[in-house]
Protein backbone atom coordinates (compact mmCIF):
# COMPACT_ATOMS: atom_id res chain seq x y z
CA UNK A 1 0.00 0.00 0.00
CA UNK A 2 0.97 3.45 -0.59
CA UNK A 3 1.35 5.89 2.65
CA UNK A 4 -1.42 8.46 1.06
CA UNK A 5 -3.82 5.03 1.71
CA UNK A 6 -3.24 5.03 5.59
CA UNK A 7 -4.88 7.33 8.16
CA UNK A 8 -3.89 7.87 11.53
CA UNK A 9 -6.34 8.93 13.76
CA UNK A 10 -6.22 9.69 17.26
CA UNK A 11 -8.39 11.45 20.15
CA UNK A 12 -7.00 14.49 21.19
CA UNK A 13 -4.09 17.23 20.21
CA UNK A 14 -2.29 15.25 23.37
CA UNK A 15 -1.55 11.98 21.75
CA UNK A 16 -0.67 13.59 17.76
CA UNK A 17 3.47 13.39 19.25
CA UNK A 18 2.03 9.48 19.30
CA UNK A 19 0.93 9.13 16.43
CA UNK A 20 3.62 10.94 14.57
CA UNK A 21 6.63 8.85 16.26
CA UNK A 22 4.86 5.59 15.24
CA UNK A 23 4.56 7.15 11.49
CA UNK A 24 8.39 8.24 11.82
CA UNK A 25 9.29 4.92 13.28
CA UNK A 26 7.75 3.01 10.15
CA UNK A 27 9.74 5.82 8.02
CA UNK A 28 6.57 6.64 6.06
CA UNK A 29 6.32 10.45 5.56
CA UNK A 30 3.19 12.09 6.93
CA UNK A 31 0.73 15.35 7.02
CA UNK A 32 -1.12 16.66 9.95
CA UNK A 33 -4.22 17.31 9.06
CA UNK A 34 -5.72 20.50 10.21
CA UNK A 35 -9.47 21.97 10.10
CA UNK A 36 -9.18 21.99 5.87
CA UNK A 37 -8.13 17.78 6.03
CA UNK A 38 -6.62 18.10 2.79
CA UNK A 39 -4.77 14.94 2.34
CA UNK A 40 -1.46 14.99 0.24
CA UNK A 41 -0.28 12.02 -2.03
CA UNK A 42 2.53 9.91 -0.73
CA UNK A 43 1.61 10.95 2.92
CA UNK A 44 -0.12 8.94 5.70
CA UNK A 45 -2.52 11.50 7.36
CA UNK A 46 -2.63 12.21 10.60
CA UNK A 47 -5.43 13.57 12.47
CA UNK A 48 -7.60 13.70 15.31
CA UNK A 49 -11.16 11.83 15.77
CA UNK A 50 -12.85 14.77 15.40
CA UNK A 51 -11.56 15.61 12.11
CA UNK A 52 -12.34 11.95 10.65
CA UNK A 53 -15.71 12.58 9.67
CA UNK A 54 -16.05 12.18 5.47
CA UNK A 55 -12.70 10.39 4.90
CA UNK A 56 -12.04 7.35 3.65
CA UNK A 57 -8.77 5.30 4.07
CA UNK A 58 -7.46 1.77 2.42
CA UNK A 59 -6.42 1.10 6.10
CA UNK A 60 -7.07 3.04 9.74
CA UNK A 61 -4.95 3.25 12.39
CA UNK A 62 -6.95 4.36 15.75
CA UNK A 63 -4.14 4.92 18.35
CA UNK A 64 -3.82 5.52 21.99
CA UNK A 65 -7.34 3.95 22.61
CA UNK A 66 -6.27 3.65 26.28
CA UNK A 67 -8.05 4.29 29.07
CA UNK A 68 -8.61 8.08 30.48
CA UNK A 69 -7.76 9.07 26.72
CA UNK A 70 -11.04 7.64 25.45
CA UNK A 71 -13.08 8.77 26.84
CA UNK A 72 -11.35 12.04 27.63
CA UNK A 73 -11.07 11.37 31.36
CA UNK A 74 -10.74 15.79 31.55
CA UNK A 75 -14.53 15.46 30.11
CA UNK A 76 -16.16 12.80 32.34
CA UNK A 77 -14.55 15.09 35.31
CA UNK A 78 -16.18 18.33 34.24
CA UNK A 79 -19.56 16.67 34.39
CA UNK A 80 -22.20 17.76 36.70
CA UNK A 81 -25.25 15.23 36.54
CA UNK A 82 -26.17 11.54 34.82
CA UNK A 83 -27.60 12.74 32.28
CA UNK A 84 -24.33 14.49 31.10
CA UNK A 85 -22.27 11.83 31.83
CA UNK A 86 -23.94 9.62 29.07
CA UNK A 87 -24.15 12.63 26.72
CA UNK A 88 -20.23 12.64 27.15
CA UNK A 89 -19.71 8.42 27.06
CA UNK A 90 -22.03 8.62 24.06
CA UNK A 91 -19.97 11.46 22.24
CA UNK A 92 -16.84 9.94 22.91
CA UNK A 93 -18.31 6.26 21.72
CA UNK A 94 -19.39 7.97 18.72
CA UNK A 95 -15.44 9.06 18.39
CA UNK A 96 -14.05 5.81 18.26
CA UNK A 97 -17.16 4.40 15.66
CA UNK A 98 -16.51 7.15 13.11
CA UNK A 99 -12.40 6.92 13.37
CA UNK A 100 -12.77 2.66 13.04
CA UNK A 101 -15.41 3.10 9.85
CA UNK A 102 -13.08 5.56 8.11
CA UNK A 103 -11.00 1.85 7.01
CA UNK A 104 -12.11 0.50 4.02
CA UNK A 105 -10.14 -2.51 3.95
CA UNK A 106 -7.58 -2.87 7.18
CA UNK A 107 -8.42 -1.33 10.55
CA UNK A 108 -5.92 -1.52 13.66
CA UNK A 109 -6.81 -0.20 16.95
CA UNK A 110 -4.26 0.06 19.50
CA UNK A 111 -3.68 0.96 23.06
CA UNK A 112 -1.75 0.16 26.19
CA UNK A 113 -2.82 -1.44 29.33
CA UNK A 114 -5.41 -0.35 30.73
CA UNK A 115 -7.29 0.04 27.47
CA UNK A 116 -10.42 1.65 27.09
CA UNK A 117 -13.63 0.08 28.16
CA UNK A 118 -14.91 1.17 24.69
CA UNK A 119 -12.66 -1.64 22.98
CA UNK A 120 -14.48 -4.34 24.79
CA UNK A 121 -17.66 -3.04 22.42
CA UNK A 122 -15.50 -3.29 18.96
CA UNK A 123 -14.47 -7.17 19.90
CA UNK A 124 -18.48 -8.44 20.49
Amino acid sequence: MLPHEFGVFVRSPAQVDRAKAAVQEAKMPFKLLDEHVETASGHVSISTMHLAKGLEFRAVVVMACDDEVIPLQERIETVGDDADLQEVYDTECHLLYVACTRARDHLLVTSVEPASEFLDDLRS
